[in-house]
């Protein structure tokens, strides 16, 4: 005999899917050291797979929950977890501002057996493509907080849904300037993924940042294609929240890369 429920919280019934996203993440990050190793890629490619595979399934139950299990204690429970996440995230970007600070500030002498100089390099000019992505993404954290501010305060469906697609397309367009700009740098420049303290410290810092970007524009197309199919309301909304605060974390981390990498960095380079 069931038992009627009495509280506010959500039990989650056995799941397949914590054990099948850890067997798939085993065999990714294993495929990728053979790769690594020049042995072959498609252990990588086939746990890679795996995992998108387990993303969509587990995630597609956790939307179908909301629907029917997400009380306010849920929904407390869900915005608080987000915040740590966000703050991991912080610390994860912070690694890489005090790798590249510690070397602009303090350069280490005898590196590799003799004293560390700065490599000459065709320098980035911050005002031209960076400030471009700049101002891309602050209009596309625009673009999120006005599809936020139709969903609480209006509630116009139309608005919502432009708001999130026009984020999502310059979402795009800053990822295609960006590739644009590592391969001008790469194919033309002389600048190198590893080898030097200088091309290390801004391909992590700025590589990362952009696969943020990626995630989080992803993020943003999932709430579009809901908010489309009629999900959200003005008081449950803990999707469309997270997106927002993934995307306007996103946007602050490049402020600080455009002023301390592309203007600082550079002024410290020569």
């Amino acid at each position: 005999m069931a038992h009627a429920k009495n509280h506010d919280y959500h039990i989650l019934p056995p799941s397949i899917w914590p054990l099948i996203g850890a067997i798939a993440g085993f065999v990714m990050l294993f495929g990728a050291v053979l790769w690594m190793q020049g042995i072959t890629p498609f252990m990588f490619l086939a746990g890679f797979a795996g995992v998108l595979y387990v993303m969509f399934c587990w995630w597609a139950e956790t939307i179908r929950e909301s629907d029917t299990d997400q009380t306010p204690v849920v929904a407390i429970g869900l915005r608080y977890g987000f915040i740590l996440f966000i703050m991991s995230e912080v610390m994860f970007f912070a690694a890489w501002f005090w790798a590249f600070f510690k070397w602009a500030l303090f350069p280490m002498d005898g590196f590799a057996g003799t004293e560390y100089a700065a490599p000459h390099i065709h320098a980035v000019d911050p005002f031209h493509l960076p400030l471009i992505n700049t101002l891309i993404l602050l209009l596309s954290g625009c673009a999120v907080t006005w599809a936020h501010h139709e969903l609480v305060h209006n509630g116009e469906r139309k608005n919502i849904v432009a708001g999130l697609i026009i984020a999502v397309g310059l979402g795009v367009a800053f990822t295609a300037f960006q590739a644009y700009e590592y391969w001008e740098l790469l194919a033309h420049e002389g600048w190198e993924f590893g080898g030097d303290l200088y091309f290390s410290s801004f391909f992590m810092a700025t590589g990362f940042h952009g696969a943020h970007v990626i995630i989080g524009t992803i993020f943003l197309f999932i709430c579009y294609m809901r908010a489309r199919g009629g999900a959200f309301t003005a008081e449950k909304h803990v999707g469309f929240e997270a997106a927002a605060w993934y995307w306007h974390f996103v946007d602050v981390v490049w402020l600080f890369l455009f002023f301390a990498v592309y203007i600082w960095g550079n002024g410290a380079l020569h």
